[in-house]
């Protein structure tokens, strides 16, 4: 995704770069210690267009059986709003959040997600 003369920053908006923030995430070679960092590797798979990644995240009692983005969305911020629970020694955690995007028209998608912590990953289940 990016080299080490021009490292990219990561489109979750947490100030690191990609390859030291969700890249390693969406590798595989980590599983996101919290529900909100789980929540913001989402975001970066959204912006990246990483399909596989939204789908491995997904908690398989609520994950579709395909997933297909829409190639003119460009997810450019995410906001995190507040969080409740989430934290690495949590079963469970909500997220709430502002996703920022620009298609044929701009805007915000607002939510609050839900999320378990099963066999020491994070999983997304579905919105409050």
């Amino acid at each position: 995704m990016s080299s080490a003369a021009h490292p990219v920053r990561c489109p979750c908006s947490s100030g690191e770069t990609y390859d030291v923030c969700c890249g390693p995430l969406h590798r595989g070679d980590v599983a996101a210690p919290t529900a909100e960092r789980l929540m913001r590797s989402r975001f970066s798979a959204f912006a990246l267009g990483d399909e596989p990644y939204l789908l491995r995240s997904w908690h398989p009692s609520t994950r579709p059986d395909e997933l297909e983005l829409d190639p003119r969305m460009r997810w450019y911020r995410l906001d995190i709003v507040r969080t409740e629970r989430g934290g690495p020694f949590d079963r469970d955690g909500i997220v709430h959040f502002r996703a920022y995007y620009k298609g044929d028209e701009a805007g915000v998608q607002e939510e609050v997600s839900r999320f378990v912590r099963e066999g020491g990953s994070w999983f997304y289940v579905d919105t409050v």
